[in-house]
This record gives structure tokens, sequence and C-alpha cells, in this order.
């Protein structure tokens, strides 16, 4: 449930409604903008009453709200949500691209990469410390000492940092050393991984499960906004369907659905879900052009001998001409890159 003020309600009279609420045993989430303030009810809506409610002075209107998420929800927060990650940001006005390699494999490695990346244009350098891996005898990461690489790239290039984690530990470690953490597609619904992430005062990346829906998605969402942490990335990374002749099936269709349902920002990770180079600058393109807010792209100095998901990954070359080519769409939707 939400309460429409009148445009110009006195600061009076909104904090007459919040007490009202909070004494009545609910969480209030305020949303302030220069004409029209929202209050947003959190809770067991039993506990008060709608007409008492409506007769405070400067109430407008109370409009319920049906969805199961809240506070991942456009109609309590109607103004884009800016995340801000180390020295940049993510949200409206800007196309922010994270690029790296999908694991780190070593320092050197990892220094080259991040140069590299951040000479295209790139402002969030992506690795992998801890992969969750399909087959247990692949290449699970370099863990602490992975992140600790992240770090020293951090300081030599100035990119802010995001690597993904898979347990509390994980996050524990990363706090550490990264500016941002990741929750992968196989643990969207991890709920107590999602818990832990939201304590950790970080932002979080949320990546969009292999079979979730946009709803299971923003209820992931809620469950990381729930415990304090307001500043979630959501990442589209493709979905399963009967297709195989990508990876994943790439939805970009769900960029302007989560536009018109949460206020927080999307990306679209066009390596993941293609599996293969050969799509991922078209598909960058789309994405842009649908109006994401951002990238994730896997760039590897030698993707043939990568030891994670060569095959999707862009070489310098191919980077450098991507982004190059990705400016002219930048312009025309009127975001900075």
């Amino acid at each position: 449930m939400i309460i429409v003020m009148k445009p110009k309600a006195s600061q009076q009279s909104i904090h007459a409604v919040t007490n009202y609420i909070e004494n009545s045993g609910l969480q209030v989430h305020l949303s302030q903008g220069e004409e029209v303030t929202i209050i947003g009810i959190v809770g067991d809506k039993t506990r008060i009453s709608t007409e008492n409610l409506i007769i405070f002075k400067d109430v407008d209107r109370i409009v319920p709200v049906t969805e199961s998420y809240k506070l991942s929800n456009r109609k309590f927060h109607p103004d884009a949500t800016v995340v801000k990650v180390g020295n940049t940001t993510i949200g409206p006005g800007n196309l922010t691209i994270m690029a790296g390699p999908c694991a780190v494999e070593t320092k050197e490695q990892l220094l080259e990469i991040a140069k590299a990346v951040k000479a295209s244009g790139a402002t969030i350098l992506r690795g992998g410390a801890y992969k969750p891996r399909t087959s247990p005898y692949s290449f699970q990461g370099l863990e602490e000492e992975g992140l600790r690489y992240m770090q020293e790239a951090k300081a030599q290039t100035g990119l802010s940092t995001i690597c993904e984690v898979v347990s509390l530990e994980a996050i524990e470690a990363a706090v550490k050393y990264v500016d941002m953490i990741q929750i992968g597609a196989r643990n969207m619904q991890n709920f107590i991984l999602l818990k832990e992430a939201g304590q950790s005062g970080l932002p979080v990346l949320l990546k969009r499960g292999l079979c979730a829906t946009i709803d299971e998605w923003l209820n992931a969402a809620e469950y990381i906004i729930a415990e304090g942490n307001p500043n979630v990335v959501l990442c589209e990374r493709g979905i399963r369907t009967f297709e195989t002749a990508t990876r994943n099936t790439l939805d970009l269709s769900a960029v302007p659905v989560l536009r018109n349902k949460t206020h927080l920002p999307v990306i679209v990770d066009p390596s993941h879900s293609t599996g293969s180079y050969k799509y991922v600058a078209p598909m960058a393109k789309a994405a842009v052009a649908c109006d994401a807010d951002g990238l994730m792209i896997e760039v590897h100095n030698n993707p043939a001998c990568a030891l994670s998901d060569g095959p999707q990954s862009l070489t310098f070359e191919k980077f450098e001409k991507l982004t190059a080519e990705l400016r002219p769409f930048c312009g025309l939707l009127g975001r900075n890159f």
C-alpha cells in the first residue's frame, strides 16, 4: 500500500501520517519528490485503517500494491535509483561498462586486461575469484588470492571492481578488496546468501536466475533491500529455453518491463547469454538501444587459453571496436559514455 500526499504537503502532515503507521507496528518507506511525497507501507496492513488514513490532512489518495515486492517497486520509489560503485555510478544518464575476465588467473593477466579495458572505456573491472562451475572438475577460482589481485588492479588503474560471491565466507573476504559484489544466476534464490549480501555494506549486482520470472527476480532483490541495502543493480544474463543456438536466450524485453516495474538500475550481460564472442557486439548494441544502464562484457588477453568461458570472451581489439561503435548509440539516447 502507498499513500500519495497532496502536492506541497507540509512536513507536519507527512510526519503525522508516518507516526500513525509506525505506531501501528509497520515500516515506512518515504519517497519525496519536488512536488509530491509518496509514503510506502511495509508489513501487515491489517493493523491499520485506510478509513483513518484518508482523513489525515494533505493525504491525496491510497493506492494498493498487489505485488509481493515493495521496496524494489517503482510505485514505492518513482524516481530511478543511482548506485555508486567506487568512483563511478550506475543509473540514468550514463552507460556503465563492466569488463574483464570470467576468472582471475594470474596477477599479470588481470593487470594487462584491466589496463586494456580502461583504455577502451570500461569503468568497472569484473573478475571471478569464486567460480561456481557446472562441473566440479572445472577451475573454481583463486578465491582470496584473486581478490587481492583485483585490489591491486584498482590501485594501478583507478577502475572500480566487482566480484561474484558464493558464500558468507566469500562475502567476508570480498568486502576487504572490491567495490561491489555479484550474486550469480545459480544463487539468485539462495535467500540466506541474499540476506548476507544485504548486510555486507557493498552495492550488489543481482543476476537473473536461469529459469526465473521477472517477479521472482524482483522478490530476490527485495531480500537484499529489506536488510537495509538499497544499492542493488539487476543484470539480465539470459534465461534457459528450448533454443540451443546460443548458450541462453537473452530476454531484452526484460529491460523495458523492469523500467515499468522497478526503480533499480538494469544492465545486460551479452557474454553469458549468448556464449559466443560472435554475438556479443550485436546484442550489446541492442541492449543499449532498449535503454539498459550498462553492460557486463567478458574480455581476455588470450581467449583460446582462458581457464573459464574463453569462447564468449572478446579480445582487446574486438572490445575496443565494440566500445567505439557503442558511442553513437549512447549519444542518441542521451547517455554519457
